[in-house]
């Protein structure tokens, strides 16, 4: 069983090696058991390991340590406000009498990935991620005309009312973004095809607790949700 840690979009992007400085968190949750990922520093891909010797639905969780980056003009931040739905951002940010050249964010990422292990039976679940995708239901168990329904939380509470974009990519890599919101349970649900691969993508945009303590503290924080699963043929 083989994992990568890649960093980028459109299910595009460099992939990355493990190093224990960059991870806050990596770990593999089967049969109701979680278990520390035992990645060696430089691995790629970062998880290497056998499979189970039983069928069921493997989760893997990894939470990277949080990355400053410095907008390159004031349209990149406004743009990528406009993108995620964070428009009061952008007024939030005048009305602090914050610089517009130079924009600064700490970004986090929680991802989970399932993969079915054999038949791929079993249940998703919440670990305590500070925002988090579950699925509601098993990709690899649905039934033909059945949606897929995904939970996104943030801080252990449903995030209500806000943005939650579905990557679709084919077998030959063409990439499909729809962009749905979630309903007063946290909730979406989505159609899915069989044999396609999926990555779901949700956004938390929150003013930095440390902002201006010092000349390089970041403006802003985001957090990026993202869980990633198949739909067998």
């Amino acid at each position: 069983m083989t994992t990568d840690i890649r960093n980028g979009q459109l299910f595009e992007g460099t992939r990355l090696a493990y190093f224990p400085n960059n991870t806050e968190r990596f770990d593999f949750t089967f049969n109701g058991t979680t278990k520390e990922i035992e990645a060696r520093m430089g691995d790629i891909p970062a998880l290497k390991m056998a499979a189970p010797d039983m069928d069921g639905l493997a989760i893997i969780a990894h939470e990277a340590k949080a990355t400053l980056l410095t907008y390159s003009d004031w349209q990149t931040f406004v743009g990528f406000t406009v993108h995620k739905d964070f428009m009061q951002a952008v007024a939030d940010h005048r009305d602090n009498g914050y610089p517009q050249d130079k924009v600064r964010e700490r970004y986090s990422r929680y991802s989970k990935a399932l993969i079915a292990v054999g038949d791929g039976h079993g249940d998703d679940k919440a670990l305590g991620l500070e925002t988090e995708l579950v699925a509601v239901n098993n990709p690899y168990t649905l039934g033909a005309d059945q949606q897929m329904e995904v939970a996104l939380t943030y801080q252990q509470e449903p995030r209500r009312d806000v943005q939650v974009e579905v990557y679709e990519r084919t077998a030959s890599k063409d990439v499909t973004v729809t962009k749905y919101r979630t309903d007063d349970a946290g909730h979406v649900q989505f159609p899915v095809t069989a044999g396609m691969t999926y990555l779901v993508d949700a956004v938390v945009l929150r003013p930095a607790p440390d902002v201006e303590t010092t000349l390089t503290s970041p403006h802003w924080e985001s957090l990026w949700a993202s869980l990633t699963f198949a739909v067998p043929e």
